[in-house]
């Protein structure tokens, strides 16, 4: 890839965990929609839930999540209260109680829970639904500060899989990045979650950081695959300043430009592939043989605001401040700020403050963005018979996509669509081509492709 491909292609796009995407939320979806929405789902729909715990220890630089940094357990005590009303709320707005395949906590930290109050999250949430021993739970876990007490409670409440931050071994990268952790630390909570039977491990990786280097972060994979992940997140770092100041505390001096982060990436890659790592979407790679694997094979995977997921529920209940839902009607949102959250919870409302109601097309578009996403192809034409429409329905969107089939981006036959494997960070990119919302040019307020 010359850089005046990448100059042109790895512009400002979205990261289309959704569609519409978050930014195109509105206040004029209210939390008296959400409750119309739950009361409107049908007895037996099965749903994926969300919970999301927004605290942290310590303040990593690059971090672009919703979260705040405690010094005292007392704010996580009064959380962890307003997620037990919640979870009351939620499921008192459903007409029947409801099968759940699948719980994802992220955050924050959400190991930051005393085991006693990961447990009794994990009781309310078995009594107000239908939990049963094929319902998976994914926690997200900072290795610091982990515990051998915390790794049993979450086999004891049921977690099958446990997905660890990382993003780089080295020193210089991580003091750069305010994020001290050592492989040793890594490596003992590894092994005390497979003491305790949770076999599945995911370990989270950034390209794109200061200081790093095509060596540094190969030498980063070699020591994260000596851990025998069954999945591995590539994530590019998204300096979006203003967006998070605090990402204004690292040195922009030393981040990589595009090329640089471009080979990053691909060194990466190509050492997780030499480990026998796939390739699964975006960013993703998996153990041959693993659930994601599987499901990238069987054309089955499923993206959201989590990541790549072998989840079966279209429907996503999100707990939690700034926590999304995802209904047949659209998505949902909570109040970001915890007092808003707070507020909204002791007043004995839904918390939600915006969202986005989903219409024909957007749908159309999704599946079609989904498709891309995912496996890196689109059957546009079936996608739109499967929508009701005509397949033409799309093709002006198709004829956009030409001057990525000149430059090998992208092939087009017919009505299918495929990203080349050799430009897949740029599937972003060739999504972009349908989104009925996208504008392009440089005011885009996104993190870039690569």
């Amino acid at each position: 890839m010359t850089p005046e491909l990448l100059e042109k292609y790895a512009t400002r796009v979205p990261r289309y965990t959704s569609y519409p995407t978050a930014n195109h939320f509105a206040a004029d979806v209210s939390a008296d929609h959400y409750a119309r929405w739950l009361a409107a789902v049908p007895p037996g729909e099965t749903f994926s839930l969300y919970l999301h715990v927004p605290f942290c220890t310590k303040l990593c630089w690059y971090c672009g999540c919703h979260t705040s940094i405690v010094n005292t357990y007392e704010p996580v005590t009064r959380y962890r209260e307003l997620l037990l009303r919640e979870i009351d709320l939620v499921a008192a707005a459903l007409a029947a109680v409801h099968p759940v395949s699948d719980v994802q906590w992220g955050g924050g930290t959400p190991t930051m829970l005393t085991p006693d109050d990961f447990s009794a999250l994990c009781e309310r949430l078995r009594a107000r639904f239908g939990f049963s021993a094929a319902t998976a739970m994914s926690v997200e876990i900072d290795p610091r500060g982990f515990t051998r007490e915390m790794a049993a409670a979450l086999d004891r409440n049921g977690a099958t899989r446990a997905s660890l931050g990382v993003q780089d071994f080295d020193p210089a990268v991580q003091n750069a990045i305010n994020r001290i952790q050592t492989f040793e630390v890594t490596e003992r909570a590894v092994d005390w979650l497979r003491a305790e039977g949770i076999a599945d491990i995911a370990i989270d990786l950034i390209y794109g950081l200061p200081h790093q280097t095509r060596d540094s972060i190969v030498a980063t994979v070699d020591a994260v695959m000596a851990l025998k992940p069954q999945q591995v997140a590539l994530f590019g770092y998204a300096h979006v300043p203003w967006m998070k100041r605090h990402q204004r505390l690292i040195d922009e001096r030393a981040l990589p430009e595009t090329p640089a982060r471009w080979a990053l990436y691909w060194a990466a890659a190509r050492r997780l592939a030499e480990h026998g790592m796939v390739a699964i979407g975006l960013d993703h790679f998996a153990a041959a043989g693993s659930a994601l694997a599987e499901a990238a094979v069987a054309h089955r995977l499923r993206r959201n605001f989590q990541g790549y997921t072998t989840g079966e529920a279209a429907s996503i209940l999100g707990f939690g401040a700034s926590a999304i839902g995802t209904l047949p009607q659209g998505y949902v949102q909570n109040a970001a700020k915890i007092s808003d959250y707070r507020d909204a919870v002791l007043a004995g409302r839904l918390a939600t403050v915006r969202g986005r109601r989903t219409g024909a097309d957007d749908l159309l578009r999704r599946d079609v963005i989904a498709a891309l996403m995912c496996g890196l192809e689109a059957d546009v034409g079936a996608i739109c018979r499967a929508h009701g429409y005509d397949e033409s329905a799309l093709d002006r969107e198709l004829a956009s996509l030409s001057p990525l089939a000149a430059d090998g981006i992208a092939a087009v036959a017919g009505r299918k669509v495929t990203v080349a494997a050799s430009a897949r960070p740029l599937v972003r990119s060739v999504c972009a081509a349908f989104d009925a919302y996208w504008t392009g040019g440089a005011e885009q307020r996104h993190a870039k492709a690569v």
